[in-house]
């Protein structure tokens, strides 16, 4: 078999399983935009009903939580640091990447963390990456919960590469965790989305932070979507804090902060830093920007405003991640397309996102939504069968 028989035959098998991916464009600044081809679909792009090029949408699968992305401040401070860097950093930090606007922003994130140092990654998937398999080595062992981000997964693969042991932990798990401490021989590392991206659901932070201090851990928690928290200050044990500047902030980018000696570490050892091409200032001054907006008394009334929209459409929602289950991917993609004719874009979740049986439509609010469209998105759900509040009878 030739190389392009090989790849034919399992682009084959995609489309037999239905989980067949296209890209799709979207021309749109904010959650308001106009569909660019003919395809529609689910998390990855799809190719399900055609003939959607020019239609107008609202977009409720952005993960640009506070609008920040188009917010005239960081535009503004996009443009001064294009003018005056260029559209790229050029280098790695290490060799000639880094700009006063990275360590500004280092600063400013640190400060906003309450750790002693922070360090930025062009991505906040590199970041965890760079974590786990900076910390890896032959004694140590990694807690993983079940539903952690596939950067994570990732991550503890290459930790794993490095000799360390990885072991995943039922979802939210705290008892478990408790039992893999026990055993644990050496370094012991526990590593959790703070809110797991497809559930919306929080994990227990102080829970595993007591556990980990019992057993001498040190607990790694992904807050890319904790934009309506948990938040925490200080935790009984220590900690690595990895962020993406890509949501809450609207920019692109990752970061951890921590301890000054980790962040140390992480500069001198982490592969994913030391071997790329270092943020581009421009992304990073947005961000430092939408930091400075997010801190401040407008910061705090887009994030109430967030947190009004996600409990008017589920009441007790404790994140902008609003899961609607639908059961088979068949259903998921109707439901999805159904929403598309009503100008509404809801992507449809399939595995391998998720398991088998639970596939979902991922609303994923914005306080740049109205109140009018989130309503409008409501009663669109409730005609097709389907119930946003959590409250209501979902997929078999």
């Amino acid at each position: 078999m030739t190389w392009a028989q090989w790849a034919e035959a399992r682009n084959a098998k995609a489309r037999a399983k239905g989980r067949w991916r296209e890209l799709r464009g979207l021309d749109a600044q904010g959650p308001r935009g106009v569909l660019t081809g003919d395809e529609h679909g689910d998390e990855h792009g799809g190719n399900q009903d055609g003939e959607q090029a020019g239609k107008q949408v609202v977009c409720f699968a952005s993960n640009d939580y506070l609008g920040l992305s188009t917010h005239p401040r960081a535009l503004a401070a996009a443009r001064e640091a294009l003018e005056r860097w260029g559209a790229g950093a050029g280098a790695s930090r290490l060799v000639s990447g880094t700009r006063p606007v990275h360590l500004e922003l280092e600063a400013q994130l640190a400060e906003w963390k309450a750790t002693e140092a922070a360090v930025v990654f062009p991505t906040g998937y590199m970041a965890n990456l760079g974590v786990l398999s900076a910390l890896a080595g032959p004694d140590l062992l990694v807690c993983s919960d079940a539903l952690n981000h596939a950067s994570i997964i990732d991550g503890c693969r290459l930790a794993s590469a490095s000799g360390a042991q990885v072991r995943t932990y039922p979802h939210r798990d705290v008892t478990a965790v408790e039992e893999l401490l026990a055993g644990a021989p050496g370094r012991a590392v526990v590593v959790t989305d703070s809110v797991f991206s497809m559930d919306g659901d929080q994990a227990p932070i102080e829970g595993l932070a007591e556990a980990c201090a019992r057993h001498g851990a040190l607990l790694v928690v992904d807050e890319a979507h904790a934009v309506l928290g948990p938040h925490f200050r200080q935790l009984a044990c220590p900690v690595l804090r990895v962020g993406t500047l890509s949501k809450t902030l609207g920019s692109l980018g990752g970061f951890v902060a921590g301890s000054r000696a980790f962040i140390e570490l992480l500069v001198n050892r982490c592969r994913p830093f030391i071997y790329t091409t270092a943020l581009p200032p421009a992304s990073a001054a947005a961000a430092l920007a939408a930091l400075g907006v997010l801190r401040s008394g407008e910061g705090e009334r887009l994030t109430a405003r967030l947190a009004a929209l996600a409990a008017a459409l589920r009441p007790g929602a404790t994140s902008p991640i609003i899961p609607v289950v639908v059961g088979s991917e068949e259903a998921a993609l109707a439901a999805s397309s159904a929403l598309l004719e009503e100008g509404i874009f809801v992507p449809a979740i399939r595995p391998p996102t998720v398991a088998p049986g639970t596939c979902r439509l991922r609303v994923s609010l914005s306080a740049a939504h109205t109140g009018t469209e989130v309503a409008h998105l409501a009663r669109a759900l409730h005609k097709l069968g389907l119930d946003a509040s959590g409250t209501g009878p979902q997929a078999p």
